[in-house]
């Protein structure tokens, strides 16, 4: 790798030293790391001449655009200054005659622009005045152009025609972190480049030949943390060393490191993730705890935990995964071991958790309770029984057809309430224990063994068990095809959930404890049972609009109109007494 700026680290001398990251900035294609297809594909162009006339550079903050764009502009106008020398170029052997002032932003024919601050038509005006005047000394004049999609939309606008057909002696380099804010008007004219993250291994590696040659001890085990810290960003990973060495004087630890950035010890994180999954709240608790006394932020511990979550899943399908040379030992031993005694679901449940976590905690004005309310819904969730377990366990607890119920207890609970299990405070985590302590028995109809035999006693069944939504869905957007026993045939209306059919079929499961099958056959179906409640209501008042006396009302108050109509509830009741038939329950036209 390149050294950029020599001198030593410890000189002593604070006005001659430079971060890191600058000086050990990339001179050359050769000291780009992880670019290798990028620098292939420009490689290829130079010695072809096929030469674009507009790049454009996209990737996360600190992975090199700026950089990368310079050393493009470099070999694009590498010169030794004979007559010979070959064009374009990628292999910098002999330093040319503009690479100085190239790489240091200060070559008259090499342009830099900060969209950022300069972003409107007037700015781009500038640059399409100019580009009709030759280079200077240079072969190309080259624009760079960073933070390109922060141009307004007319200073896009102004630039496409010159973009499309420029000069043969002007090119264009733009670098931006938001490729999808540039419109794709200017994108179909560019050559793009996407600058990848690069592997937490290689980045071990630089940082490692960086502090070797600033005479820095560093272990094998604070370039792990800081390659993982900096998220594939080489400048933010020599940002975290430079600060690092100066936090250790010069001797860097994977301990120091962690406590300079707040991070927990990845050790550490297995240890609260084992207590989380084996149901121990007071381990956890205690080791969130011992964690927050050490400097670990509570917000970064969560977020740890959901990445070791994360990470587990993932080894769970790919074994390989935990082969990273990134993890320790006790990383790759613990996630197979994880991985292959967890349920898939109940790893997707914690990884939910954890990630809505990671916002409470970061929102909390409290982030540590924040965090311990986190742990303590995550481990009591490791308990908790899948639906499925949860209907097998209540369908063997609840008594079979024809057995008396379950004797009522003397406490004046109920026998339903009776009927749930209470696990044991001091049960071990490998105790089965079929429902928490909290889980109520469900609903009558869950357990009984109702059969529906009508679509109507399906919608009887939903009100039973207060699924209120659900019945307002059957009623208004579903048209029935066909009803049998354990068969629903189902035309949901235009604006019917996608997964309507699904939830109707787990309904009726726990109401019944028999699976039904639901098909959708669109366009076969007839009306909604609203449509034919609305159609049956409107004949109602059709026929009441014709009787003589309520006919004459609606002819002598003109506007009047019939609003509702009740059944008499005393017909037929001979004893009746007619004083007592009142506006509710007769037939009423109101105005």
């Amino acid at each position: 790798m390149s050294n950029g700026g020599k001198g030593e680290a410890g000189t002593g001398d604070p006005q001659g030293y430079q971060v890191l990251a600058r000086k050990y900035r990339p001179q050359s294609f050769a000291d780009l790391i992880g670019q290798e297809a990028m620098v292939r594909t420009l490689e290829n162009a130079f010695s072809t001449g096929r030469i674009a006339q507009a790049y454009i550079l996209t990737g996360v903050r600190g992975v090199g655009k700026t950089t990368t764009a310079r050393i493009i502009a470099r070999g694009l106008n590498y010169s030794t200054g004979k007559d010979d020398d070959g064009g374009p170029r990628v292999d910098f052997t002999e330093p040319g005659i503009h690479c100085k002032a190239i790489m240091e932003s200060s070559h008259m024919d090499v342009i830099e622009m900060d969209a950022a601050s300069r972003t409107g038509i007037g700015d781009i005006r500038e640059i399409i005045e100019s580009v009709r005047y030759a280079p200077v000394s240079a072969r190309y004049k080259v624009y760079i152009i960073d933070e390109v999609h922060m141009l307004s939309t007319q200073a896009f606008n102004g630039l496409l025609k010159t973009l499309e057909e420029p000069p043969e002696h002007v090119k264009f380099i733009f670098a931006t972190t938001e490729i999808r804010k540039v419109p794709v008007t200017v994108l179909s004219r560019c050559q793009r480049f996407d600058l990848r993250r690069v592997d937490a291994e290689v980045l071990a590696k630089h940082f490692g030949s960086i502090a070797a040659s600033e005479n820095a001890e560093i272990d094998e085990g604070a370039l792990a943390v800081i390659a993982r810290a900096s998220e594939g960003s080489v400048r933010d990973g020599l940002s975290i060393l430079d600060q690092a060495i100066a936090h250790g004087a010069g001797k860097v630890t994977a301990d120091a490191v962690r406590a300079m950035l707040g991070l927990a010890d990845r050790s550490r994180i297995i240890e609260l993730f084992d207590a989380v999954v084996t149901g121990n709240v007071a381990g956890a608790l205690t080791e969130l705890k011992d964690q927050y006394d050490a400097g670990a932020d509570p917000a970064l511990v969560i977020g740890d935990l959901a990445s070791f979550t994360h990470f587990v899943t993932r080894a769970k399908y790919v074994p390989a995964a935990a082969d990273d040379p990134a993890l320790s030992e006790a990383e790759r031993e613990a996630s197979l071991k994880f991985a292959s005694s967890l349920d898939l679901r109940f790893l997707a449940r914690a990884w939910q958790v954890l990630l809505k976590g990671v916002s409470e905690v970061r929102n909390a004005g409290i982030p540590f309770d924040a965090a311990e309310m986190v742990l303590i819904r995550l481990t009591h969730m490791s308990d908790l029984p899948t639906p499925d377990e949860l209907i097998r366990t209540i369908r063997k607890e609840a008594p079979a057809p024809g057995e008396n119920s379950a004797p009522q207890p003397s406490n004046g609970q109920s026998p339903m309430a009776s009927a749930a299990p209470q696990p044991s405070a001091e049960a071990s985590p490998d105790t089965e224990s079929p429902v928490p302590e909290y889980i109520t028995a469900p609903p009558v109809a869950a357990i009984s063994e109702e059969r529906p035999t009508s679509y109507e006693d399906v919608i009887a069944l939903a009100a039973k068990n207060r699924e209120l939504i659900l019945k307002e869905a059957l009623e208004t957007q579903i048209r029935l095809v066909s009803f049998e026993p354990g068969r629903i045939e189902i035309d949901p209306v235009s604006t019917a959930p996608d997964d309507l059919a699904n939830r109707l079929s787990s309904a009726l499961l726990g109401w019944t404890g028999q699976r039904w099958m639901i098909g959708i056959a669109a366009g076969k179906g007839g009306q909604t049972i609203a449509e034919k409640a609305a159609e049956a209501r409107q004949e109602v008042l059709r026929a009441a609009s014709e009787e003589p006396v309520v006919k004459a009302i609606l002819e002598k108050f003109r506007g009047a109109k019939i609003t509702d109509v009740r059944t008499n509830s005393l017909a037929g009741d001979e004893d009746a007494d007619p004083n007592e038939l009142t506006d509710n329950n007769q037939g009423v036209a109101r105005s």
